[in-house]
């Protein structure tokens, strides 16, 4: 029986120790692999061969190792920090911490010297990228090492770190490095490896790295927290010239006697053999984008008729602005939503959401759009064109399309080239309302240029439709935020697609859009938070927005708004 036991007993510790060794390998490796992690650049180009792990790497790992096939008897923590672990992330926190002007003018210097080692030679590069990584590893072991090791020790390795930088500084952009930075990589090489010998204790390292993940994953959610809050700002605030430009356009409208407001041609505004297009905005500027190009495109502009709704605040200046910059030869006609007597009486603020404070999910002339035959009731097509849209080529050709009996004609995500979108992103197939009657994978469409058919529109009662469905939504959860998601229900299988070179989407949020396929599209769309009139907007795509302003105008000037 003891001979039984003493077998179990041994078993016992030799599972006990290759327990042990595994989890000694792992957190070594797991050391390796985050000394040897390259930064953000990639370490070889097409056509370069990859570059060499630095040789105190290979120190690392093989004490390490050395350290595996020791029996020591210690015991390795899990996942979880240990409250030494956070005492360590406190030490490590206040290493990282840098003020906001410091830790951007350290982003522009780390800019401009990958500008000048990208203009390097192949093998310079890698000798530039090799001293980084002997940067990296002789912090790294600053951080560690400092409480233990010698004076001399960590005084040596600060005054190799200064050459090892001043040596990159200088060889940045060069064509080959010269004998004394070699000379320099090579005495750094020697002081990582007394460092090394010094403090060899992988536990203790793979401890330290755990406080410092543990820091940067909670410093990185803290930026992009930060980063999401101040792109809302940045949407939600109108910029100072368009403030200065609507109260300017608002007090000349005031001043002006009530004939002076009114816009000629308003009898030919309802006849139906012309092409009406419809806009619903509140911002002065960006329909006078849409309206400006959408006439230096058109063939005819003379059968064009543009009907803007906007808010009452904004209706002033939005009148006062085409009083003085008319859209000839095209006719305009602007309304207020409180002209539309016929809308519920919470309908501006119905849309409110808790949480939700993005204006382009709780406008309510966004939603006006589902009550397109109300608001044109003698009308039989309208195009719907969103404010942040350019027209590049002639529309005219949506009045002759065949509608197949369909309610509207727009671009489908999914055979644009950019079709990530189906049904089941938008809406919640989870509640028996929706998975009953809809296809998870149905292909959604975009809103931003729709032609609409309001004679099959009527005859079908969508308007009826939204509202059933809005006033569900309002019960329970089923979509998220803003008008796309219940369009996609109200005019599902009531979408006829069009070709992909009508509508360009994604010019507010995608900066990789091609330069050809921007010019071949009849209407280019900055969907997105980048609008073309922020400062945030993307510089290489403004110029297709900028070109339908003039910017010599007397008001924008005056207001200090420029290219």
């Amino acid at each position: 029986m003891r001979a039984a036991g003493g077998g179990a007993a041994g078993r016992k510790e030799v599972t006990a120790l290759w327990m042990w060794l595994l989890l000694m390998a792992t957190a070594c490796g797991f050391v390796f692999l985050l000394l040897n992690l390259p930064d953000h650049r990639s370490r070889s180009g097409p056509g370069e061969p990859p570059a060499q792990p630095n040789p105190s790497f290979v120190l690392v790992v093989r004490d390490c190792c050395w350290l595996n096939r020791t029996w020591r008897g210690e015991q390795t923590g899990g996942p979880q920090l240990s409250a030494k672990d956070k005492l360590q992330i406190g030490d490590v926190t206040k290493l990282n911490v840098l003020p906001d002007e410091i830790e951007g003018h350290a982003d522009e210097i780390a800019a401009e010297e990958d500008e000048r080692i990208s203009r390097s030679p192949p093998s310079t590069k890698e000798k530039i990228w090799m001293m980084q990584d002997q940067l990296i590893m002789a912090r790294a072991y600053l951080q560690f090492a400092s409480s233990h090791g010698s004076a001399h020790l960590i005084r040596e390795l600060k005054m190799r770190m200064k050459e090892i930088e001043r040596a990159i500084s200088h060889s940045s952009g060069a064509s080959r490095l010269s004998g004394s930075v070699l000379q320099k990589m090579k005495a750094m090489e020697l002081a990582l490896s007394k460092t090394q010998r010094a403090y060899p204790h992988c536990s203790h390292i793979s401890s330290k790295l755990r406080a410092m993940i543990y820091n940067s994953e909670e410093l990185v959610r803290a930026h992009q927290s930060e980063s999401s809050f101040l792109e809302q700002v940045a949407v939600r605030t109108l910029p100072k010239g368009h403030h200065c430009l609507a109260m300017r356009l608002t007090s000349e409208y005031f001043s002006l006697d009530p004939k002076e407001r009114e816009f000629p041609k308003r009898s030919s505004m309802l006849m139906d053999d012309f092409h009406h297009y419809a806009i619903f905005s509140d911002n002065v500027l960006a329909s006078a984008v849409v309206i400006n190009s959408t006439i230096a495109a058109s063939k005819d502009p003379k059968r064009i008729v543009f009907h803007i709704v906007t808010d009452s605040l904004s209706f002033p200046a939005m009148t006062m602005w085409f009083l003085t910059n008319p859209p000839s030869p095209a006719t305009i006609h602007i309304k207020s939503l409180d002209e539309l007597k016929w809308l519920p009486a919470d309908f501006s603020s119905r849309f409110k959401q808790k949480g939700i404070r993005d204006p382009r999910y709780t406008s309510a002339l966004n939603h006006l759009r589902f009550y397109l035959p109300e608001v044109f009731p003698s009308l039989s097509k309208v195009l719907l064109l969103d404010h942040d849209v350019v027209v590049q080529k002639d529309l005219s050709r949506f009045w002759e399309l065949d509608m197949k009996s369909k309610v509207n004609g727009a671009l489908e995500t999914c055979s644009s080239g950019k079709g990530y979108h189906q049904l089941d992103n938008l809406v919640n197939f989870s509640d028996p309302s929706i998975i009953n009657k809809f296809e998870a994978k149905a292909c959604i469409f975009a809103f931003g240029m729709n032609i609409f058919d309001l004679k099959e529109w009527r005859s079908k009662g969508l308007s009826a439709t939204y509202d059933k469905w809005f006033q569900a939504g309002k019960r329970r959860r089923l979509w998220k935020a803003g008008s796309l998601p219940v369009g996609q229900l109200v005019f599902y299988n009531q979408t006829v697609p069009l070709d992909h070179r009508w509508h360009v989407l994604g010019l507010g949020r995608n900066s990789n859009t091609r330069r050809d396929e921007i010019e071949s599209a009849a209407v280019i769309h900055y969907s997105g938070n980048l609008k073309p009139w922020l400062e945030i907007s993307i510089p290489k795509y403004r110029d297709y927005w900028n070109r339908y302003l003039n910017y010599d105008n007397t008001y924008l000037q005056q207001c200090n708004i420029h290219r």
